[in-house]
């Protein structure tokens, strides 16, 4: 039997008694198969005991990408860009088959045609690199103090934020509140597949970002994808999007709203909503303070109020319940009624305030009884607000307020669009 020795990395040639396999070597945590990524982009496993021989034909390596000249151009409006990392500042990693940070911002926008026919990019900033699970209220602080520094220089137009998707909608609430004054776009955008990817979206994503981000809309707002085709973009207000699908590069939808526009990649833009603030001489300013100490809790049938003593017990602030229905949780009739355990936190100084876990439509508590008693014994109910919107304004509300009568009436109030008046009923699933 001939079989070389290979490394992942390796292109190889791989014979069985009957197949015959090429492609890249990948690294495989089951030491008993060879793992090869085909030149379909699959990756298959080839068990060693039924290998002939095993064939070195080269050795792989991701494309050499230019970095962009970012010196200003003449006649070109002028934004900076704030690189944070995520699937938009990746490429395929050889040894292990999957998506890695293995690109400089500078090379996601080289690899954007056009781009620098629209803007010219004054700065780019790179506070950290970290996938957006990774993400804490830590970094939210530092994108906005860099934020509010570059959008306070007046070279800038506006300014456009790469982010990883999972958690980009906490990121764009937590934007919301910390940018005071705000008095150009922010704009966030992401891609769904690696930026060295035929299939990517980053291309149409930053172009889109690039247009809104020379609009009049002084918004802190979610652009991408609005359909699974490259044909046009949707802006998103920052307090009313969440993330709702794993791989499709229209993720990002608005909930209980609709969108402010819509880009097209050429640049023309349709006003879709009217709600919101236009450009300004203000002074951005970074207003960051920020508890940590709270939590977001989903209710299911059959959880235990012992949740609600745990965190009080931790010497937590506050917690945002995803509660069900019209703004419920177990109450008399359940297993477990969770007043008394409310009443108990609410006296220690924890505020508790319910957001729907249906996304859409509003809480009420006046329609039945067990939600007049849950207000009773001291529950906040958020109305339409989305609850990862709810968790970050209420980690931003303690982190300013201590009083509990001034706790709540600021979660009530509507201070970066995270409630609307009425809902439409286009909103619903757009």
């Amino acid at each position: 039997m001939e079989k070389e020795s290979v490394k992942s990395g390796d292109i190889v040639e791989i014979k069985t008694d009957k197949e015959m396999y090429e492609g890249i070597l990948l690294e495989s945590y089951d030491n008993s198969i060879y793992l090869i990524k085909q030149e379909s982009g699959y990756n298959i496993g080839v068990e060693k005991a039924k290998v002939k021989s095993v064939k070195v034909m080269g050795k792989a390596k991701p494309s050499d990408f230019p970095e962009v000249d970012i010196k200003p151009k003449k006649g070109v409006p002028g934004i900076s860009i704030i690189s944070t990392g995520g699937t938009i500042a990746s490429r395929v990693d050889y040894k292990t088959g999957g998506v890695k940070w293995l690109m400089k911002p500078e090379q996601v926008f080289a690899l954007s045609p056009g781009l620098l026919d629209i803007i010219k990019i004054n700065k780019i900033e790179s506070p950290f690199t970290i996938a957006s699970e990774n993400m804490s209220a830590e970094n939210w602080i530092d994108i906005a103090k860099t934020a509010a520094k570059l959008l306070n220089e007046k070279e800038n137009a506006g300014i456009i934020i790469t982010h990883g998707t999972d958690t980009l909608h906490y990121t764009a609430a937590a934007l919301s509140f910390m940018l005071k004054n705000l008095n150009k776009p922010v704009i966030l955008t992401y891609a769904q597949r690696s930026t060295d990817r035929g299939s990517t979206d980053t291309v149409l994503n930053l172009k889109c970002s690039a247009h809104m981000a020379l609009s009049n809309i002084a918004e802190v707002m979610l652009v991408g994808h609005a359909s699974i085709n490259d044909n046009f973009c949707y802006a998103l207000k920052g307090t009313k999007v969440r993330k709702m699908h794993t791989s499709r590069r229209d993720t990002f939808r608005p909930i209980n709203d609709l969108p402010v526009a819509k880009i097209h990649e050429e640049g023309k833009i349709e006003i879709m909503s009217k709600e919101y603030n236009t450009r300004s001489e203000k002074k951005v300013v970074a207003d960051t303070e920020f508890e940590e100490k709270i939590a977001l809790v989903k209710y299911y049938p059959g959880a235990n109020f012992n949740i609600i003593d745990f965190y009080r017990e931790k010497g937590y602030r506050g917690i945002i319940i995803e509660a069900t229905g019209l703004g419920h949780v177990g109450t008399e009739e359940a297993k477990y009624n969770w007043i008394e355990s409310i009443v108990r936190a609410v006296k220690s100084g924890m505020t508790i305030c319910f957001a729907p876990q249906t996304f859409y439509g509003k809480l009420d508590p006046y329609v039945y009884t067990p939600g007049r008693k849950l207000m009773d014994a001291g529950v906040i109910f958020l109305n339409d607000i989305l609850p990862e919107t709810a968790y970050v304004k209420l980690g931003w509300v303690l982190g300013h307020e201590k009083n509990t009568a001034k706790i709540k009436e600021l979660m009530l109030e509507n201070i970066a669009g995270e409630f609307n008046k009425s809902i439409s009923e286009k909103s619903f699933l757009f």
